[in-house]
């Protein structure tokens, strides 16, 4: 059993103008279309294996953080249209040359008064060993992410 120290999980909301619905349209049907949104963080999403919003689907990350140009494959492990969820599990890739599992939620809610909606973003993982730092850089991308892809959507609105 991992000891409870390389186990983490960070979690971030970020606020937005468009809708929970929309948001979610992107990242369980449409990633292939996040890096029309935020070029200079995320070069292309493409479908490996699978089909565009489905359980199971295997997509190909390219991106760059910290400065560098990486990779990462991820499978779709939970699509929920009602919940505006959606769970990717790293399987290749540059984070699992640091962690034994890295998994990714986002899930979007209407703000509680006015119009627009929360993005929660929840990473967890488990690090190779106590060497390797908690994912905080990879958290404030996730949201650097969430803002383009919102000033995106709201653009033509």
């Amino acid at each position: 059993m991992a000891s409870s120290a390389l186990i983490g999980k960070l979690e971030a909301d970020v606020e937005i103008k468009a809708s929970p619905e929309q948001f979610h349209e992107m990242f369980a049907h449409k990633p292939h279309h996040v890096h029309h949104t935020c070029y200079d963080k995320i070069q292309g999403c493409d479908l490996h294996e699978g089909e565009w919003g489905k359980v199971g689907t295997i997509v190909h990350w390219s991106y760059v953080h910290d400065g560098k140009a990486k990779k990462a494959k991820e499978v779709v492990e939970a699509v929920d249209p009602d919940k505006n969820l959606v769970t990717f599990r790293v399987i290749e890739g540059d984070l699992m040359e640091e962690y034994k599992s890295f998994v990714i939620t986002i899930q979007v809610s209407p703000k509680s008064e006015g119009s627009g909606s929360v993005v929660h973003w929840t990473l967890e993982y488990e690090k190779l060993h106590g060497g390797i730092a908690h994912p905080e850089t990879l958290l404030q991308f996730v949201q650097d992410i969430s803002k383009d892809i919102d000033a995106h959507l709201t653009q033509a609105s």
